[in-house]
């Protein structure tokens, strides 16, 4: 299944062959737009001359990394901030990981522990967590036992709560509308 989360055929392709770009995009997936968090490792990618890899991004210059998230435009709406977390999430990647995000996931002997995984990178809370590995395992088959479980309500097959579950322009308003609903529920309590 091809990756959709940019709605930019450049970015989501990037997104769809490179397990970094996929990160760095939920990391990046808060107070902005999907699409602009989903864009994101391609711009980053784009200035940083080539491919994402957690090696380079790990060992760039902290203050000049910022400043190229910063640029015009910018690759978040707190772009220092979000460097910061970029940087300090590729470099958990390769002190753990080999650099390669594939691993978090390719040797979990289950959801549970695959979320565990997940909830200990930085910038990554139960909440995100859970709607990655729900991303995982509803359009990249990385299904271990108890997946949909422990991604939570993000997990349920035929729902529309998150990015896990946008895969084309209309799954994508209908993503949005379900947020929207939820929003207006918690409201009214």
């Amino acid at each position: 299944m091809r990756i959709q989360l940019a709605q930019k055929s450049e970015a989501d392709e990037l997104l769809g062959r490179n397990p970094l770009a996929l990160l760095v995009g939920m990391l990046l997936d808060q107070q902005i737009p999907m699409e602009w968090a989903f864009t994101g490792p391609h711009t980053i990618a784009e200035r940083l001359g080539g491919d994402l890899t957690a090696e380079r991004i790990a060992s760039y210059d902290p203050e000049a990394f910022a400043a190229l998230l910063a640029e015009k435009p910018a690759v978040h709406r707190y772009p220092k901030a979000m460097a910061a977390r970029v940087q300090a999430l590729a470099a958990h990647l390769v002190e753990h990981y080999d650099g390669l995000p594939e691993n978090i996931w390719a040797g979990a002997p289950d959801g549970k522990e695959l979320l565990k995984r997940l909830m200990a990178l930085p910038g990554y809370g139960k909440q995100k967590a859970q709607i990655f590995l729900a991303l995982l395992g509803k359009q990249l088959g990385v299904q271990p036992s108890g997946w949909r479980e422990a991604a939570g309500a993000y997990g349920e097959e035929g729902s529309h709560r998150s990015v896990a579950d946008v895969v084309d322009a209309e799954s994508l308003v209908r993503v949005r509308a379900a947020k929207q609903e939820a929003k207006r529920a918690a409201k009214a309590e």
